[in-house]
């Protein structure tokens, strides 16, 4: 257990990831054959694939140089509309971590925060259009809520509000990205974005929590 993340503890959360996103790369692209393209599974195991290979290769010197390589790897290599937004998760959350050598619970509420209102803004999605703001806006909340908590009881926190977020998408009918096509039909569906933002904050609870 710890109560800050550095770049060893982050690389260790991405690598972690990497191997969850692997694994749950079927049902991934299940969810997404109902309401989307079949192809985020595929797309975000092959993204998290390159970032693991690309951080072993050229460990960064601090959490903001971290999350930059992230960012720029996840656009250049996660197809869909995936790749811009993750990146963009990971590119605004670099601007919140330059100058620490390693985040605490508070740091990173406030990285994903940057991150959150930058996805916001690239994919003008809301709370309820069915996406992944409704896994990535709760665990935000969450996180800002636990402050005084110790690091790994936060991101527990954090984790499971995206878990809640995420079920809780099944009833909505989506009004953004491809799924939103499907108008009525979308409703029964879990969105497959809200499921991969949920996996890679489980994985970052899980990595904390040692």
């Amino acid at each position: 257990m710890t109560d800050s993340l550095d770049v060893a503890a982050l690389t260790a959360w991405l690598d972690r990831a990497a191997a969850v996103l692997e694994r749950e790369k079927a049902r991934l692209t299940e969810l997404d054959a109902a309401i989307g393209d079949s192809d985020h599974g595929v797309n975000m195991a092959r993204g998290f694939s390159a970032v693991a290979a690309k951080l072993a290769g050229a460990p960064p010197a601090d959490p903001a140089a971290l999350f930059k390589t992230v960012g720029m790897t996840l656009i250049s290599t996660v197809g869909g509309a995936a790749g811009p937004l993750y990146g963009t998760l990971f590119l605004q959350a670099a601007g919140q971590a330059t100058g620490k050598p390693a985040l605490d619970a508070p740091a990173l509420a406030e990285c994903l925060k940057a991150g959150l209102a930058g996805i916001v803004q690239r994919g003008k999605a809301e709370p309820g259009d069915k996406t992944m703001v409704d896994a990535l806006g709760p665990a935000v909340a969450a996180l800002d809520a636990a402050a005084g908590a110790s690091l790994p009881q936060a991101l527990a926190a954090a984790a499971a509000a995206a878990e809640a977020g995420m079920m809780a998408t099944i009833p909505l009918v989506a009004r953004k990205g491809r799924a939103s096509y499907l108008g009525e039909r979308s409703v029964g569906h879990q969105d497959p974005g809200a499921t991969s933002s949920f996996l890679l904050l489980k994985a970052l609870a899980d990595t904390a929590a040692g």
